[in-house]
């Protein structure tokens, strides 16, 4: 296949790519906004005019074969660049846009209430957030950066530390009662401890760092999200267990109380991370200088 009217047609690749990628129809065709028998149809063409199976359907669903395996990449890297070429014919003014990726509680909960400030200092920029829990790729997405959680170390990134979170118990000033107490950490055995899904192990290493052993650390409802936990925290539904940053104005104001002191419990902080090719650009350095300053204020 040495010319274009050899190679096959563009859609049938970007289905293969899709389905490479999630290895689930569903999944690709809702990526893609087309049906999954649409899909099917597409790859069994693919196949056909390869002469070759790109996927194998067992029992555990698909899987890619060797053929697929080895295509899978070079296919993905071709999409990558031809999107980055087309980057090139968007317009100057999106040279003042800055795009975000970040966790949605720390979103919601540490940096859109600061974001006011970056507008008021620099109106000319546009910052565009969005939310997920997977890692951005920065070489095939549309993101300029990312505010992570972790250790700080990613290949091939920047990494500018932000703070490293606390983990601390919290709940609702009307939640405590002369017949049950939160006078000490023990107390917590008789209460209800509030958790987010993703973040599963948050009370075992508190209770542990806190010399508590029988209490059940699994015990009470489990939410899709830490911003969840904290507003069932609010509402006095019970004991979350969260970074203190992310709850600062609500500990301010007396919505939340924190009944214990900080215990020393590390397992990783925020980081701003980036690629090279933003590193130089105005926009991010506006934006690199007034995130870390934040930071720094908490």
């Amino acid at each position: 296949m040495s010319d274009l009217t050899s190679l096959p047609s563009l859609n049938a690749l970007r289905a293969f790519a899709a389905v490479g990628r999630h290895l689930n129809l569903a999944e690709a065709a809702a990526e893609l906004h087309v049906t999954p028998s649409a899909l099917s149809h597409q790859i069994r063409t693919l196949e056909e005019r390869l002469d070759t199976r790109l996927f194998e359907r067992g029992a555990r669903g698909l899987a890619l074969s060797e053929a697929g395996r080895t295509i899978l990449p070079g296919v993905l890297d071709g999409f990558a660049t031809l999107a980055q070429s087309l980057r090139l014919l968007e317009p100057a003014a999106d040279d003042n846009t800055l795009h975000v990726s970040m966790l949605s509680t720390f979103a919601m909960r540490w940096f859109i209430p600061r974001l006011v400030r970056f507008q008021q200092a620099h109106p000319e920029i546009e910052v565009r957030i969005a939310t997920s829990v997977e890692l951005v790729d920065f070489e095939r997405g549309d993101f300029d950066c990312a505010i992570r959680f972790g250790g700080g170390s990613w290949s091939g990134l920047h990494a500018d530390l932000l703070f490293p979170e606390k983990l601390v118990p919290v709940c609702s000033p009307s939640l405590p009662t002369k017949d049950n107490p939160l006078g000490t950490p023990a107390d917590l055995k008789h209460h209800t401890l509030l958790h987010a899904q993703l973040r599963s192990d948050d009370w075992r290493m508190w209770l542990h760092a806190a010399g508590i052993d029988d209490a059940d650390a699994e015990q009470g409802p489990v939410f899709e999200t830490r911003n969840f936990a904290i507003q069932a925290a609010i509402d006095g539904l019970g004991v979350a267990v969260v970074d203190p940053h992310l709850v600062a104005e609500e500990l301010k104001s007396g919505r939340l109380i924190q009944p214990f002191a900080e215990l020393p419990i590390s397992r990783g902080a925020y980081y701003l991370v980036y690629p090279d090719r933003i590193a130089k650009a105005e926009r991010f350095i506006a934006f690199r200088a007034w995130l870390l300053s934040e930071a720094q204020d908490k």
